[in-house]
């Protein structure tokens, strides 16, 4: 519980917020922006706009909270042992919170032409169907963030352009049938605004059920970790793996006792 008490903990799930505000903000808004066309289906414009803008706060945010900015990566993170179990939840909820507040901004400037909000919405296929889809678009997507992320590797800069092009190919692939979910908080920042919850569950079921197996087939399948149970279990429920784990940060309850000091601790 002490990694709650630091101030690395608290600006990781702020960074999660931000970075989901603007991602939502640069995503919706590339959506729904042609005032001649409620319903746009600039499939291309779109999957640039949420590409990039992955790869953009991945550069931004990365050291800072790892970039996650989807509950489903943050699960499968989760599911490889590599954060807490405390502080993929507030990552998560800071998601949904960031998701919802970005979607409130874009429904505030959108064009009174336009009433539609980015809704994720099923296109001429079944519920079923549409589980299948994101949840194999979904599976790419944390298949490529583990891989690029893994400390046995070097990818150096590249990490954030593979996962922007694994968002953006993602959409390519998917707009035309499911609107390209891949993300739990998207799909359900721009539903809540507009109260409309249609197969809701298959943006849920279908990312969250793919990264947990993606991390399963990744970790224990394609680049198993020779890692112990008990280095995983410290990591899961005792103090998470992070960008800043190598730092040592003070205690919340510790700070108001400090004193500004010239002399090296």
């Amino acid at each position: 519980m002490s990694e709650i008490k630091t101030w690395a903990f608290w600006r990781a799930a702020l960074a999660e917020a931000l970075g989901m505000i603007i991602f939502i903000f640069i995503g919706l808004s590339a959506a729904i922006g042609d005032k001649n066309n409620t319903y746009p289906d600039q499939e291309i414009k779109v999957a640039f706009a949420f590409g990039l803008a992955i790869a953009t706060l991945a550069q931004c945010i990365g050291h800072i909270s790892g970039a996650h900015l989807n509950p489903a990566i943050t699960l499968g993170i989760l599911s490889s042992c590599q954060i807490s179990v405390l502080r993929a939840f507030f990552y998560i909820v800071a998601q949904i919170l960031g998701a919802v507040a970005g979607s409130a901004i874009v429904y505030g400037i959108r064009p009174e032409t336009t009433d539609s909000l980015g809704v994720n919405k099923l296109n001429g296929i079944s519920p079923g169907q549409g589980y299948v889809i994101e949840f194999l678009l979904t599976l790419q997507l944390v298949l490529c963030v583990l891989a690029v992320t893994d400390k046995r590797r070097d990818v150096s800069g590249y990490a954030p352009l593979a996962i922007g092009l694994s968002v953006g190919l993602g959409h390519l692939a998917g707009i035309r049938y499911t609107g390209c979910g891949i993300n739990p908080a998207r799909s359900f920042g721009p539903a809540i605004i507009l109260e409309s919850f249609d197969d809701q569950w298959v943006y849920w079921a279908g990312p969250m059920s793919a990264g947990v197996v993606a991390a399963l087939l990744y970790n224990y399948l394609l680049a198993p970790r020779d890692e112990p149970l008990s280095e995983k279990a410290r990591v899961l429920f005792c103090s998470g793996s992070s960008p800043e784990n190598e730092t040592q940060e003070p205690l919340l309850e510790n700070t108001r006792d400090a004193k500004w000091s010239k002399e090296p601790v």
